[in-house]
């Protein structure tokens, strides 16, 4: 589920909050970044139960419906195309899901089942939600696509929902984009005949890029002074004290992977920096990171110091 791209981020707030707290502790720090990456995972089962969850309250609205004294004759014959979703299904049924909930003790929806009411009640009231009950009886495709719209005309977006989310844990926030993206795919690939026994995305794409993050972590760390040194000359118009902390920050990561991570490109190194900097730092940081790592990128290659191997000489 995390791309380098992410991993790259989230090491750089481990690094500036390492630096903020002036902690030295770096076991600490360490769990404090693989914990944040850890929440990330959460966060994606946490939305991914949301979907799950929304069919209960259907189906509580159904059978209140079916009790009144005066039901219509829809009512005590209720469509129960919504009910009958197969994603629904699959995701109740899916074994990799309900162990990785279990595992990660994601049952939040059971005690704050109200924003789940809240949800329902969005869809239930939506034009999609008439559109596709229009009819009694469907597809496994139009099941799907009904499903991954709501996903993302009305849960993503959801303020309620951001609320509860930030209430929770004030990261998520900054995690939810990505989060909602992998949702999406994995919603897109869901197949009628083996959906029940796909997968679940991991964290982590594979042990190399968990062996990534870490090392990054480190060698930024424990290489501070050394990667400091590099920049020096390199920023003659700038004062350290103008510098923004996260480029500093950035600057470094970028420079450590240049020296002590042979495989990766150094046009990835700068590409994926610079556009960390336009997401996370001030407007012209990107054009100043760029200036200073064009400028060391040259000079390492020059004095043979990128040690560049397998895919880091593409």
């Amino acid at each position: 589920m995390l791309t380098r791209r992410h991993i790259r981020v989230k090491v750089m707030q481990s690094l500036y909050a390492f630096n903020q707290s002036q902690n030295d502790n770096l076991a600490t720090e360490e769990k404090f970044l693989l914990k944040s990456m850890q929440e990330m995972y959460d966060l994606f089962l946490l939305q991914l139960s949301l979907i799950a969850e929304i069919r209960g309250h259907a189906e509580t609205y159904l059978e209140k419906s079916q009790q009144k004294h005066l039901a219509t004759t829809e009512e005590k014959d209720p469509n129960r195309k919504f009910l009958d979703n197969a994603i629904f299904e699959i995701l109740n049924e899916n074994e990799s899901l309900q162990q990785a909930l279990e595992k990660h003790k994601i049952h939040h929806w059971k005690k704050d089942d109200e924003y789940v009411a809240i949800i329902w009640n969005e869809v239930r009231n939506s034009l999609m939600y008439e559109e596709y009950m229009s009819t009694r009886s469907g597809s496994f495709k139009e099941d799907k696509n009904f499903i991954i719209t709501i996903f993302k005309e009305i849960i993503a977006p959801n303020e309620k929902l951001y609320e509860y989310l930030e209430d929770k844990k004030l990261t998520w926030l900054d995690d939810l984009p990505l989060v909602n993206t992998a949702i999406l795919k994995m919603l897109q690939k869901l197949k009628e005949t083996t959906g029940k026994q796909k997968k679940i995305t991991n964290l982590f794409k594979n042990d190399e890029d968990k062996e990534f993050a870490i090392k990054l972590f480190r060698k930024t760390y424990l290489n501070d002074e050394e990667l400091s040194e590099e920049m020096l000359g390199k920023t003659p118009n700038w004062d350290k004290d103008r510098i923004a902390e996260v480029d500093m920050v950035l600057i470094k990561m970028a420079i450590c992977e240049f020296l002590h991570f042979s495989s990766i490109p150094v046009k990835v190194t700068i590409n994926e920096y610079l556009e960390i900097a336009k997401e996370y730092s001030t407007p012209k940081s990107s054009i100043f990171i760029n200036g200073v790592l064009d400028k060391l990128s040259k000079e390492y290659q020059a004095d043979e110091k990128l040690n560049k191997t397998g895919r880091g000489l593409m």
